[in-house]
């Protein structure tokens, strides 16, 4: 394998960052905004700043033709695991919330085995398996004060909804730009979530609030996915889904130092475990550059993505 361009590093890096502040923003954002607001403040947007793309390029009739899917995708990856997460994010830590979304790469994995979409899964991603569950009990038993069994479990729908959203893509939106998906997908969310902001918006909003929700839809959500597609043409699909990795890493450590989040027993003992447990679990053969660009795409972040979304 070729060694990656100036370039690429500088995409790679960009993206680790991008897609590892958003929990830290939710955190902040969170204490004065309702979780629905911030979803629609997230999506509306993004949505805003990626239609003149699709307007300028002729795609309106590619997202009409496929609006059905558009918006299935959109509650599954956007709608929904975006208020779980912010409602989360009110009673758990960012780190917590961050490495709870590691369960993704391990979710997606047993949903291969289950759909039997490949005709053998090898017994290291096996191992990887069992090693990143381990690592997700430690993170969850041992920082179970931190939070609850209520909130942690919503970061479960979260890490649900992260891993079907890359199989909506892969069999149904394959043949769709991923940005007529992005801002379609967004602009729906945003549409649904207006009745609900409109009786939980906040009497008082500050600067510092808007200046999170500012940076978490034009640069999590809109910028990254723009990025993330210059990474994956620069550096190939089985190298930027590394970093993912990174995201998480990234998350920790700025819990840690600009929130003054407690570094757990859990997080010491179970990250290590996470972090092993998904580089051996997603770990692949070759395959078809297209389904192996799209198992990336979903993922965070805080897109998903979070690796999503998110």
């Amino acid at each position: 394998m070729n060694a990656m361009s100036r370039r690429g590093w500088t995409l790679f890096l960009a993206m680790a960052v991008i897609w590892g502040i958003p929990y830290l923003l939710i955190r902040v954002a969170v204490r004065q905004l309702d979780p629905g607001v911030m979803v629609l403040l997230r999506t509306a947007p993004a949505s805003l700043l990626l239609a003149p793309i699709v307007i300028a390029r002729r795609q309106i009739p590619v997202l009409l033709k496929n609006a059905r899917w558009i918006i299935v995708f959109a509650v599954i990856e956007f709608g929904i695991p975006w208020y779980c997460m912010s409602t989360a994010e009110k009673h758990i830590s960012s780190s917590l919330t961050s490495l709870l979304i590691c369960c993704v790469p391990l979710f997606a994995v047993l949903a291969q085995r289950l759909r039997r979409t490949e005709e053998h899964i090898s017994r290291r991603r096996y191992l990887g398996l069992g090693i990143g569950a381990v690592g997700v009990a430690f993170l969850v038993g041992l920082d179970l004060r931190g939070g609850s069994i209520t909130w942690i479990g919503l970061m479960m729908i979260v890490c649900l909804g992260y891993t079907i959203g890359p199989m909506i893509l892969a069999t149904k939106l394959a043949h769709v730009p991923g940005v007529v998906v992005v801002a379609g997908a967004t602009a729906f969310v945003a549409i649904c979530w207006i009745p609900w902001a409109v009786v939980h918006w906040p009497t008082h909003v500050s600067g510092e609030t808007w200046s999170c929700m500012a940076v978490l839809s034009v640069v999590c959500t809109a910028t990254a996915f723009l990025v993330f597609f210059e990474l994956v043409k620069e550096v190939g699909s089985s190298r930027s889904v590394v970093v993912t990795y990174f995201n998480t890493a990234i998350a920790v450590v700025l819990g840690i130092v600009g929130l003054h989040e407690a570094l757990t027993s859990g997080i010491v003992i179970g990250f290590p475990l996470v972090l092993v447990g998904c580089i051996f679990a997603t770990s692949r053969t070759k395959e078809p550059a297209s389904s192996e660009l799209l198992g990336v795409l979903s993922r965070d972040s805080d897109l998903a993505v979070d690796q999503h979304p998110e």
